[in-house]
């Protein structure tokens, strides 16, 4: 399961804690899964999304309008 996901455009949004970061082996399978399902996926650290959210923004929104790789 994924934090955020827009089908329309095939992309994984996730956003990690802490705890994360001794997970990374785990969540580099997970990325790894979701692109062999065609998904682009979107990572941000919790403080990124809490202290920089315009700048998370603008990356999703550049996301959003780049059509995923064929």
């Amino acid at each position: 399961m994924v934090d955020f996901v827009c089908m329309e455009r095939s992309l994984a949004i996730e956003i990690d804690g802490g705890q994360h970061a001794e997970s990374t082996a785990r969540d580099a399978l997970r990325t790894k899964s979701l692109a062999a399902k065609g998904y682009r996926v979107l990572r941000f650290w919790n403080n990124e999304v809490l202290q920089n959210i315009e700048e998370v923004k603008e990356e999703i929104w550049r996301a959003l309008s780049t059509p995923p790789p064929p």
